[in-house]
């Protein structure tokens, strides 16, 4: 069983800002959310009402089962889970829902414990209203025996099956451990009472000291349900055992487990009773799929629903951008022609290179009298800059500095992303040896000792709404 307990460690206060700037940053990113997050939508169900999501455009469905308890728009707000969600995306047309009494979907009564195959009559209700006439089923952890019965009882309508994480029955039996009925029941009283402040320790223990993913797990339990659903959903999925219906199941199947989970008995034991499976044994611990390294596992996963392994999307990572180039490198290229002005150059070059060094920037291409570099804090990016402002002055020549920080994509030794064209329109505005920055940099390095002045709200060219700029000193 889970604990029901929150242990979120402390962490030190520098590496708290670092994980704050990382995750933190990400998630108060409002215009990238609305930008992703696909419009909801509801199947019909009986009397109840399904929330549903469809996002991509690729040849294939891919229909979502999810475990416990979701929120199919809350679940965007984790990097992580929008990551790999998008991943998926990219290579199918993806499904995914709230199952009935969870997230966005029409609650159930207390004393009205769902069934498989009620539930499965939902799954078929979604997969109607999005227009999917059958698809590769995903079931995540308990979702995963209803996507079982699904596949074996609708094989019309489930190309291929996908399991991560899942148990095939709730109490243990044979050699699999398992909690007793009565140890379900305790668990599901506990649960009333402690829903909203779980620990991640048993789900993702790789995320076990990021606090913001702490907090996030438990507004994800408070709005996926209610205290009493949740308990109540627990003793249904208590009653869970779809070990003889297996040899039914007669659609190709992936089995994903990291090795570290104790379900991983659980797909050993499906992959020696369905024909067409194949177990994938990952690294970690994490049971969450969405945790920990994924790349490998969404890999498998595209491979198993296209045939081949495309490659995974950019990576997605926050980092403090930063833009230097030379005031009046034109006039000064003019005065003093162009062997001259090619070697104040190197010596130029030569200088700001040792500059990022000595403050850990990373050099991503220069811009003929300009660098871009990039920094994984950006306390370090401002003393980067004022340092490369000074160094270069015996030079005889004033640099300006511009940084901004945000997710950008890394494709290869570049980077790219409106986060690499703010800080270009941020740098554009300072003057000789200034270093500005946007208010996403000052509020980031509060603390820090670093003074900041207002220079007024400004429009960026090409980028939307008005930006406060700060000259750091």
């Amino acid at each position: 069983m889970q604990q029901p307990l929150d242990h979120c460690a402390g962490v030190a206060p520098e590496r708290a800002a670092r994980r704050d700037s990382k995750y933190g940053d990400e998630r108060r990113n409002t215009e990238r959310f609305e930008e992703v997050v696909p419009k909801t939508r509801y199947a019909k169900s009986g009397d109840v009402n399904v929330a549903y999501q469809v996002f991509g455009d690729g040849p294939r469905d891919i229909v979502h089962v999810p475990g416990f308890v979701s929120n199919v728009e809350l679940m965007w707000e984790d990097p992580g889970m929008a990551r790999f969600l998008e991943r998926l995306a990219s290579f199918s047309r993806l499904i995914v829902f709230d199952k009935r009494g969870t997230g966005l979907s029409d609650p159930v009564p207390a004393d009205d414990l769902p069934s498989l195959e009620v539930r499965i009559s939902d799954l078929t209700a979604v997969m109607d209203a999005a227009g999917s006439r059958s698809a590769t089923i995903f079931g995540h952890s308990e979702g995963g025996a209803m996507s079982l019965l699904f596949a074996a009882t609708h094989p019309e309508r489930a190309e291929a099956l996908i399991l991560m994480g899942s148990r095939v029955s709730s109490v243990g039996f044979d050699d699999l451990a398992g909690p007793t009925p009565e140890q379900w029941n305790e668990y599901a009283e506990d649960l009333e009472t402690t829903w909203g402040s779980l620990g991640v320790e048993g789900f993702a223990p790789s995320r076990a000291d990021d606090d913001a993913f702490c907090e996030w797990f438990k507004r994800y339990q408070r709005l996926s349900a209610s205290p009493r659903t949740a308990a109540t959903l627990s003793r249904m999925n208590s009653q869970i055992d779809v070990r003889s219906i297996l040899p039914a199941v007669r659609v190709p199947t992936l089995l994903l487990y990291r090795s570290g989970d104790p379900m991983l008995a659980h797909g050993r034991y499906v992959a020696e009773r369905v024909e067409h499976a194949r177990i994938v044994e990952l690294p970690g611990a994490d049971h969450f799929f969405w945790a920990g390294e994924t790349t490998q596992m969404l890999d498998e996963i595209e491979e198993f629903v296209t045939g081949h392994r495309v490659g995974r999307l950019p990576d997605r990572v926050l980092a403090t951008v930063m833009f230097t180039d030379i005031v009046d490198s034109t006039d000064r290229a003019v005065a003093l022609g162009d062997r001259k002005w090619s070697d104040l150059l190197k010596r130029h070059d030569d200088l700001v290179r040792s500059q990022l060094a000595a403050w850990r920037g990373r050099e991503i291409n220069t811009t003929g009298d300009g660098f871009l570099a990039t920094f994984d804090g950006p306390a370090r990016g401002i003393r980067a800059g004022k340092s490369i402002a000074e160094t270069v002055k015996p030079l005889g020549i004033d640099v300006r500095v511009g940084l901004h920080t945000g997710e950008v994509e890394v494709v290869g030794d570049d980077v790219a992303g409106l986060t690499v064209h703010i800080a270009s329109r941020v740098s554009a505005l300072a003057g000789p040896s200034e270093v500005f920055v946007s208010r996403t940099v000052r509020d980031l390095v509060a603390g820090s000792g670093i003074e900041f002045s207002s220079r007024g709200t400004h429009a960026l060219k090409g980028i939307p709404d008005d930006w406060e700029i700060y000259a750091a000193h």
